[in-house]
């Protein structure tokens, strides 16, 4: 199943510090392996101060997202674009993500962006096997959960919208032992 445009949610069974409750959004999915960006972990430093040069993408004071873990030193940006063909990697509907070499004619079609330090990646099978796990949920995202104003409640919420069958993950402890 190509999970492309899908949102990950880290199951109570994912203990890894890097994914607990977290929700990632997977940008390409193949049989070479998987990239996506983790959308609720703002690290609480603007933009314009740690890459001055992305600032014009994003509004004035927006934080600097972890992606994961994966290259923390590079900047991924995930914009909504007016024209998806613009998009290097199209994730669903008109959010992708930007071109490493962006011209003109790519910045104008940007709507709203979002930038991120790192991405979170699986190798080949990876993610399959993850999933056979039950590490993860999957579910459908949408432009409000790439661009929500309240990043730390993402996973609460999204959890929510998978019904009520899932209500008792939502109060299990970020860390179990401390249950």
């Amino acid at each position: 199943m190509d999970l492309t445009g899908r949102l990950l949610l880290s199951n109570a069974t994912l203990f890894d510090p890097n994914f607990r409750r977290t929700v990632v959004l997977i940008g390409h999915h193949d049989g070479d392996g998987a990239v996506g960006v983790v959308l609720n972990r703002p690290l609480g430093l603007p933009v314009d101060a740690a890459v001055p040069p992305l600032s014009e993408l994003v509004a004035a004071g927006e934080e600097l997202f972890e992606g994961g873990p994966v290259e923390p030193d590079a900047a991924v940006v995930i914009a909504e674009f007016s024209d998806p063909a613009r998009a290097s990697i199209l994730a669903f509907g008109a959010i992708g993500f930007l071109p490493d070499e962006m011209g003109a004619e790519d910045r104008e079609a940007i709507v709203r962006a979002r930038i991120f330090a790192g991405y979170s990646g699986w190798g080949p099978g990876q993610l399959e096997d993850e999933l056979a796990e039950d590490a993860w949920l999957v579910t459908h995202a949408t432009e409000s959960d790439v661009f929500t104003a309240e990043p730390e409640r993402l996973w609460e919420h999204v959890v929510r919208r998978l019904g009520p069958g899932y209500a008792v993950l939502q109060t299990m402890p970020i860390d179990p032992s401390a249950n």
